[in-house]
């Protein structure tokens, strides 16, 4: 199936590791134009170093998705080198796990409130688009109670009602918007890699809840990313797409 990716222009945040890398790479294959940001310039410029040139423009910044003016001002600066938005990518998160007040602000303010200025700062450029989407990047742990239920939990939950409002809200001026809620998903250096290094019973517990047997891929996660963001999907809008191999047990009605 062709997408209908190829010359659209995408913005992901996060886009150095895990499933914001394979999101750059699986819309840059697919033949979009793509920037990506990430906090650490060092790993934005070896990020732009490693993915391929395939005939699409790649490019990186550092910006904290925290510091609402920097974001905006890097969207602009997008839109302005590409000539337009069509695609926007909201991944970045704190994965705030404790239960302090710091850890709730640090939630709000790069999960939450990186979402949303993300989506507003590109939204001028998205209502010219003939093809615009927006995809935020959520969590099953958004879906239903688990060990993450303190900030990051709450966070993502209110990620995917943000998401499905604005589908609701922007429908007639042609812009979509969907969630993908990812299940554990396992790559070296991320998250899961660590905790099987540092607390091996809870990575065995948590990988055995998964009927497949595994946890998910980056790639994975990206494909259906990459599958709302596109054309293909033309008539998909305040879809919650759930990929976690059935580790969720709750019945989406």
């Amino acid at each position: 199936m062709d997408l209908g990716l190829k010359g659209l222009k995408a913005v992901v945040t996060g886009g150095t590791k895990g499933i914001g890398r394979a999101i750059v790479q699986t819309l840059a294959a697919e033949g979009a134009h793509v920037a990506f940001c990430a906090r650490n310039a060092e790993e934005v410029a070896q990020a732009v170093k490693d993915f391929p040139n395939n005939g699409v423009k790649i490019s990186g910044r550092a910006v904290d998705v925290a510091d609402g003016p920097a974001l905006a001002a890097w969207v602009n600066d997008v839109a302005a080198e590409f000539g337009g938005i069509d695609i926007v990518v909201a991944n970045v998160s704190a994965l705030a796990i404790a239960t302090d007040e710091a850890a709730w602000q640090r939630g709000f303010e790069v999960d939450m409130m990186g979402t949303v200025r993300l989506v507003n700062a590109a939204m001028p450029h998205l209502e010219k688009s003939s093809k615009a989407s927006i995809v935020t990047i959520s969590s099953v742990s958004g879906r239903e109670i688990d060990f993450a239920s303190g900030p990051y939990g709450a966070f993502k939950a209110a990620i995917v009602h943000y998401t499905q409002g604005l589908a609701h809200h922007l429908a007639g001026k042609g812009i979509r918007a969907n969630t993908v809620s990812p299940g554990n998903t396992y790559f070296p250096g991320g998250v899961w890699s660590q905790i099987e290094t540092g607390n091996p019973e809870f990575f065995k517990m948590a990988l055995g809840m998964n009927p497949t047997g595994r946890m998910g891929t980056p790639q994975e996660m990206a494909n259906a990313a990459a599958f709302l963001a596109s054309p293909a999907a033309s008539f998909i809008t305040g879809t919650n797409l759930v990929v976690d191999g059935a580790l969720t047990k709750g019945v989406q009605l």
